[in-house]
């Protein structure tokens, strides 16, 4: 059985602490435009920048930030490193319905694959982000470790991919109805002062709207009654709870999640520049496995709205 590497990009946020610990040895990092027109690598671990500085830049809605892939070429020395070693590679990428990154990948791939016929690299698009594909790839690591071959851990990918949930609150949609990266929210744009959506994925890697509400203490309270609803195996799960310049709103929810579930491990992290820059800052979400997402959002959506009634019955 020959050994295999897990290889993300940056959109992963599979950070150096969680990389030194599942023993994930790179990431494929992209590209960030910044308002002033230089281009930089990813900064996936806030090396040159913190949290704080990168998404205060982005407040005033003008200071606007794109991404790009990672140049070809450098995926292919990366993929190509691990090959010569006789290595087989994972390598790990956010939505398809995103970025183009997991194309990008696939003509790598095709390219290396006649150069070494006898190593197989497999390609994941996981139809989610951030903290999405890092729980993912946590799960991943874990079963390799355990002996899984490198065949098993990318079927693991796929089985579970649609089982990954995000479930919080966004008190600004500004900068993810202009990238797109958004499902359905004429439904519920209009004036949103005060208003906290929430959204968990759809199966197009999208996140979708679920309900809106006025105030953090409802929008949690809703939160937390729908993770109780789709979660499977609460105690046995590490949840990421994820936010983008909210760390006040993600120690709240980790501790309301905590108490109502009790995992067995809470890990609170920054959305990393990659996905931060499309998302923008107000996002605080807990990401978690549960019931497999519906194609249409239909159980989704009707969940939601019996827990804000009821809520709303509540008073």
């Amino acid at each position: 059985m020959s050994d295999f590497v897990i290889i993300p990009d940056s959109t992963s946020d599979f950070t150096a602490d969680l990389r030194e610990r599942f023993g994930v040895p790179e990431v494929i990092k992209g590209l960030i435009y910044f308002p002033d027109g230089h281009t930089e690598a990813a900064d996936l671990d806030w090396e040159k920048y913190t949290p704080e500085e990168y998404y205060k830049s982005m407040t005033d809605k003008t200071s606007l930030y794109t991404t790009a892939t990672a140049h070809a070429g450098d995926i292919k020395d990366t993929f190509e490193k691990y090959l010569k070693e006789g290595k087989d590679i994972i390598t790990v990428s956010l939505s398809a319905a995103l970025s183009g990154t997991n194309a990008l990948n696939e003509m790598v791939k095709k390219e290396l694959l006649e150069k070494y016929p006898d190593r197989k690299i497999f390609c994941v698009d996981t139809n989610g982000y951030s903290a999405a594909i890092a729980l993912l790839i946590i799960g991943a690591c874990e079963l390799k470790a355990q002996g899984a071959t490198v065949e098993e851990v990318a079927k693991y990918f796929e089985d579970n991919k649609f089982k990954v949930h995000q479930m919080g609150t966004m008190d600004d949609l500004f900068f993810l109805v202009k990238k797109g990266r958004i499902s359905n929210f004429k439904a519920f744009f209009g004036s949103l002062i005060g208003i906290n959506t929430v959204a968990d994925f759809n199966r197009g890697g999208l996140p979708q709207v679920l309900h809106k509400f006025k105030g953090k203490k409802d929008a949690f309270a809703a939160v937390v009654e729908y993770i109780k609803e789709t979660i499977i195996d609460a105690e046995n799960q590490i949840i990421i709870v994820a936010h983008t310049n909210r760390f006040a709103a993600a120690q709240k929810l980790a501790e309301i999640v905590k108490a109502e579930l009790n995992p067995k491990e809470i890990i609170i992290k920054d959305v990393g520049m990659s996905c931060g820059a499309n998302i923008g800052p107000g996002l605080c979400a807990a990401y978690y496995f549960g019931k497999e997402l519906t194609e249409d959002m239909v159980y989704e959506e009707k969940l939601m709205q019996e827990i804000a009634e009821n809520l709303k019955k509540k008073g």
